[in-house]
């Protein structure tokens, strides 16, 4: 880690050491005892369930240089004590980030700010090392150890910013502080705490607090909210709509797995082959395509960058089974994503069915908002599957004959009798659902 010492931690944080502190610079900065290495820091952070303060005595014995924690303990190690140990590990990764003079790009948005990230990451890679959020380590704690895996080889950095509530993003804008901030979308997620869509935005404008007067913005022009905002900084659009700075023209399917576009920005036209499934991948590629276009990256770069994007887990992995093709979107949902999941299913061959689950964190506006999403479903699929007690209402819109189940187990058991030979099925819900079960069970329907 580049000039990372406990002595730098003691006076970053304020902290009380408790013994003589270690000289020279610490292997790593880790929060999990698993992880722990010789040579690294362990942050003991008290939590629901597992407090870390119960583990310094493991970091000792696994020759850990030093322990960042909120109570000092007799374990032979050296200790850093602070009244908070996750506020003094994001003020630890403020001062690294400093530490890095190459551009940071911070990626947010109610919908595929995973899929963004990536899309970018795989783009810059074209020409810079470029470290990026693993994970989904995009909160006030998972930023911090997203920052500490920077190293000299880094050119860039690309890093995920999720929130649930105000006030958090303008915590990470602080450690992340973008050189270009990417904005997805504006949803309706997090109602539950953010109230409505304006809310969103409200929250997730924060980031412009960590950046500076001659930061860039990258937004969504097909957005309303987004395209009528003022973020106070230069900003780019990108979409499909003609008053968008950089636009996709020619969208077309190239079978079940790639999608094709021809991006434009002014007199740049780019044709690029994105080797994923679904819609919203052409505007990953333009999130990603204007990322390099500021960063000065020549058309054939940003082509061969979008087209070495890899999906990643159960975000619209398609799969094919030999006797029905489905559609893995299972990592998370909220009515955003899963309109845009519904329309992408719609260009496969094959019956359409969609197998929907709770979309959690939506609020007093739960109900309503699934039973609107169970009747597009119902407009655009042969059959809609509900699953899940806040999915009741959405089987409801969907309409008669439209099978709801409470539970996972007996939608599973449910399966061989609803799915027949060359269906696309999407599978979606939010991420405690445990979808995962029912994309494995399709996956083993006897052909």
């Amino acid at each position: 880690m580049r000039h990372l010492t406990p002595s730098v931690i003691l006076a970053v944080t304020g902290g009380k050491a408790n013994g003589p502190l270690p000289v020279g610079e610490l292997t790593a900065i880790v929060t999990d005892s698993r992880a722990i290495q010789p040579g690294c820091l362990f942050a003991a952070i008290p939590g629901e369930r597992v407090d870390g303060h119960d583990f310094i005595g493991q970091a000792a014995e696994k020759g850990a240089a030093c322990v960042l924690c909120q109570r000092s303990c007799g374990a032979p190690v050296a200790q850093i004590v602070v009244p908070d140990t996750q506020a003094a590990l994001r003020a630890v990764a403020a001062w690294y980030r400093t530490q890095f003079d190459i551009p940071f790009v911070g990626v947010t948005g109610s919908v595929g700010k995973t899929t963004a990230k990536e899309m970018i990451a795989s783009v810059l890679s074209a020409r810079y090392e470029t470290l990026k959020t693993e994970k989904n380590f995009n909160n006030e704690l998972g930023v911090p150890l997203t920052l500490f895996r920077l190293e000299e080889r880094h050119q860039a950095a690309v890093v995920e910013m999720g929130i649930s509530g105000f006030g958090e993003m303008t915590r990470l804008a602080e450690m992340v502080r973008p050189d270009i901030g990417v904005y997805t979308l504006i949803g309706d997620a997090h109602l539950e705490f953010l109230g409505d869509r304006p809310g969103v935005l409200r929250a997730k404008g924060e980031m412009v607090t960590g950046m500076a007067p001659d930061a860039v913005i990258i937004a969504n022009g097909d957005d309303a909210l987004l395209r009528g905002h003022d973020f106070g900084r230069r900003t780019v659009l990108f979409g499909l709509g003609e008053h968008c700075d950089i636009r996709a023209v020619d969208v077309a399917p190239e079978g079940a797995e790639t999608m094709g576009c021809v991006i434009c920005a002014g007199q740049r036209r780019i044709p690029v082959h994105i080797p994923a499934f679904g819609d919203h991948m052409v505007y990953a590629a333009l999130m990603g395509a204007a990322v390099g276009l500021q960063l000065g990256l020549t058309d054939d770069e940003i082509a061969r960058g979008v087209a070495a994007y890899e999906t990643v887990g159960s975000r619209g992995r398609v799969i094919d089974t030999g006797r029905i093709t489905v559609v893995d979107d299972c990592y998370n949902a909220n009515p955003t994503s899963v309109r845009s999941a519904i329309e992408s299913l719609s260009h496969l061959p094959g019956r359409h069915v969609a197998i929907l689950g709770d979309m959690r964190e939506l609020g007093p506006a739960s109900a309503a908002l699934h039973r609107q999403i169970g009747a597009f479903a119902a407009e655009k699929c042969a059959l809609v599957i509900a699953c899940g007690l806040e999915a009741k209402p959405l089987a409801e819109g969907a309409g008669k004959g439209a099978p709801w189940f409470a539970t996972v187990k007996e939608l599973v058991a449910a399966l061989p009798d609803l799915i027949h030979d060359g269906d696309a099925v999407l599978v979606k819900a939010s991420r405690a659902m445990g979808f995962e079960r029912v994309t494995e069970a399709l996956m083993g329907l006897e052909k």
